[in-house]
């Protein structure tokens, strides 16, 4: 199964949707949000893309009645889950956060396939060591919206991952920069 990994879209529905259109073409079948999404509007256009999305609050949390209220009339497409997530897809046991350490420590357990987080705005993909003696997949996608990250150029960017091959490539957005704003 693929999967789309986004955080921090921070409102802006354009690049949100473009990360989804994207990762749909690449055979993604869900889409895990991880935090500082806002608002509802920011989720309109990508729920009528009619793949489903997990999503998790950040610290920028918006208007949560609305984000449950949507989530009540979406049909299970937009599943808000609050501050975190604990998820099976494909076979694998993933946790969703946003905020970094919290991830850190989540994927020092043992107990899942792969751990989510935003927050930082900068991508990054790597495997943390656990208390078992394995390991973890800590991912986080950066900024979907390509908001900057300390001393990083803003790009836009998105996690396509494979749970079967548990592969992970960071990914770019494909549009103009006119549709950042």
């Amino acid at each position: 199964m693929k999967i789309c990994i986004v955080s921090d879209s921070h409102d802006r529905s354009d690049p949100l949707v473009e990360a989804i259109v994207e990762a749909r073409a690449a055979g993604a079948q869900t889409v895990i949000h991880c935090g500082d999404l806002i608002g509802v509007n920011t989720m309109r256009a990508s729920l009528k893309l009619g793949i489903p999305i997990h999503a998790v609050h950040g610290n920028n949390i918006g208007d949560v009645d609305s984000l449950y209220r949507t989530m009540a009339k979406s049909n299970g497409m937009f599943i808000y889950h609050g501050q975190e997530a604990v998820l099976e897809l494909g076979g694998r046991k993933i946790f969703v956060t946003h905020m970094p350490h919290h991830a850190q420590a989540f994927a020092c357990t043992g107990d899942y396939d792969l751990v989510c987080h935003g927050h930082s705005h900068k991508a990054h993909v790597g495997m943390q060591a656990d208390v078992r003696g394995g390991k973890c997949w800590l991912v986080n996608p950066g900024s979907v919206a390509g908001i900057d990250a300390p001393n990083v150029k803003a790009i836009p960017t998105w996690i396509l991952g494979d749970l079967e091959q548990m592969n992970f490539e960071i990914r770019t957005l494909q549009y103009s920069d006119k549709r950042i704003s």
